[in-house]
């Protein structure tokens, strides 16, 4: 009876044993399975948050980028008629970037440089000189143009120019308004340009970045003050530009007015407000770039003045946006290659997203600001 009852005891305490075993087995095992769908839980979590905002954080925005000259198109550049009798232009509005040099007889011509535009009249249209060229180059712009000067059909040629010339076109893809007088009254189209780029197989798409180096953020400029005179809290400002004045000849200056509202700038020639031909709406600009540099008469054998620039080195200029200016120094090193602005301490600029007007202008006109 004894030895029964005994086996009886060890039975059960191998049985108590075995099953400690079992649960203790269970337990690890449990333990293990949550470490593990708690350790994949998180990482499903990080996953999530890469991609969605955790409560109580700003989900993270979107990186702006500046719309001026956004995308690949390849830009054209339009040779603009600016005499007086050639106002109102039409495509000043639609232009990303205008610049202005002066011609023969203190005159002026612009070349409206824009993409992504469609544009059922453009104009009046003049002839290409060759200082302009180095502008279509740096900005990698076909050049539509009406006529041309003996330099630049010369140069046109050595540098492998993407030309239109709209005299060696047919009527129905340039032709002549009749509320002007010839020749200031030569017009075309986008649609008529862009049929004339495919028939001529030019490249229509660029890799070669912007001239300007545009931002989202508004730039504005540092003030400059001078001294406070006695009983006066802070000292002038002194280099506001509510006001910009560019003689360019005698009886050719270019005047900016600034807007406070709209923080843009008006445009006048020749003491006449700047509007669109198609439109009627005034012409303006988010900033001003004034490069002043030494123009010569060339000595061609011909009384008609035509004009030279000495632009490729670095020269003095200005930039100006939202009422201020500073000095700044121009430098191109080749003609092909883009113009680099930078302020005196060397940095390049950072220009507001919007249209400029770049104004190459005399190296001693008597610019002003006010």
């Amino acid at each position: 009876m004894r030895e029964t009852r005994t086996k009886k005891r060890k039975s059960k305490r191998g049985t108590s044993l075995l099953i400690v075993i079992l649960l203790l087995l269970i337990i690890v095992a449990g333990v293990l399975f949550i470490m593990k769908v708690s350790k994949e839980s998180k990482k499903t979590g990080e996953t999530s948050n890469s991609n969605t905002s955790i409560a109580g954080e700003e989900k993270p925005k979107e990186e702006l980028k500046p719309k001026t000259f956004a995308g690949d198109e390849r830009p054209i550049a339009f040779m603009l008629d600016n005499n007086i009798n050639a106002m109102p232009q039409a495509g000043l509005i639609q232009a990303d970037l205008v610049y202005e040099i002066i011609v023969e007889g203190g005159e002026t011509r612009l070349m409206a440089v824009m993409k992504n535009k469609n544009l059922d009249k453009i104009g009046p249209l003049r002839s290409a000189r060759h200082y302009f060229l180095d502008y279509a180059l740096e900005n990698d712009a076909i050049y539509v143009h009406y006529g041309q000067s003996p330099q630049a059909k010369d140069d046109i040629k050595s540098l492998a120019i993407s030309d239109i010339n709209g005299i060696n076109e047919s009527e129905s893809s340039f032709w002549r308004d009749s509320s002007r007088y010839a020749p200031h009254n030569a017009v075309t189209s986008t649609q008529k340009i862009k049929k004339i780029i495919e028939r001529e197989n030019f490249r229509t798409t660029t890799n070669k970045g912007n001239v300007l180096n545009y931002v989202v953020e508004e730039v504005e400029l540092e003030e400059k003050k001078e001294e406070p005179k006695e009983g006066e809290m802070e000292g002038k400002v002194t280099n506001l530009a509510k006001t910009v004045t560019i003689p360019y000849s005698s009886y050719n200056t270019v005047k900016y007015t600034y807007d406070e509202q709209t923080k843009t700038y008006i445009r006048y020639s020749r003491n006449k407000k700047q509007i669109d031909w198609n439109t009627n709406e005034t012409v303006t600009a988010k900033n001003i770039i004034i490069t002043k540099c030494k123009n010569t008469t060339l000595n061609d054998g011909t009384t008609k003045g035509r004009q030279t620039l000495d632009n490729v080195k670095t020269l003095d200029g200005y930039y100006i946006t939202n009422g201020k200016y500073i000095s700044i120094k121009c430098e191109k090193t080749a003609r092909s290659e883009k113009t680099i602005y930078k302020d005196l301490q060397g940095n390049e600029i950072k220009v507001n997203d919007g249209k400029t007007f770049i104004q190459i202008c005399p190296i001693d006109s008597k610019i002003s600001f006010e």
